[in-house]
């Protein structure tokens, strides 16, 4: 997703187009037809989205239950160093194997959060790529002037998220 400055950025650019409207012309902003749609609603609550949740939940779950073993084989391992109950010889063993097992996990970890990234991304932009086509389409049939997404504040009159959350899933 977009960064919080991002958001920001695109809130404060929205909330100026809009107060440049209402003061460029008055006499049309009674007339003038606005919409909001809340995205982050759209990512939670659309059937689409929460199937790609499910798709990669699904996809990731293997890999994330390989990932907890280690950590907890990292644990017992810890705690039987600390113990204090092992020989010179078999103490350093039993840390050489620690050291290895939290190099992998911090490869594998990481090689994990990557992949899982990508892979929220491509599932999500097509949700996103989704939602536009039907804001567009309902901005057009219904006659809006301007639709916003993303920000700071907005009447919940001006709010069209249920709307759009019901066209995705048709």
């Amino acid at each position: 997703m977009m960064s919080k400055l991002a958001l920001l950025w695109r809130a404060l650019m929205a909330s100026l187009v809009l107060a440049m409207l209402w003061l460029a012309v008055p006499a049309m902003a009674d007339e003038l037809r606005l919409g909001y749609v809340d995205t982050e609603r759209v990512y939670r609550e659309a059937t689409a989205a929460v199937k790609a949740q499910q798709r990669l939940k699904a996809e990731f779950a293997p890999r994330e239950a390989e990932l907890a073993d280690m950590a907890r084989r990292a644990r017992e391992l810890k705690q039987t160093l600390d113990a204090g109950k092992l020989s010179d010889a078999e103490r350093r063993t039993r840390e050489r194997e620690l050291q290895a097992l939290d190099r992998d996990f911090q490869a594998k970890q990481l090689e994990f959060r990557q992949e899982f990234g990508q892979r929220r991304t491509e599932e999500f932009a097509a949700i996103q790529q989704r939602a536009n086509q039907v804001i567009r389409d309902l901005a057009r049939s219904e006659r809006f002037d301007l639709i916003l997404q993303d920000v700071v504040y907005v009447s919940p009159r001006f709010d069209i998220t249920e709307r759009v959350l019901k066209a995705l899933d048709d």
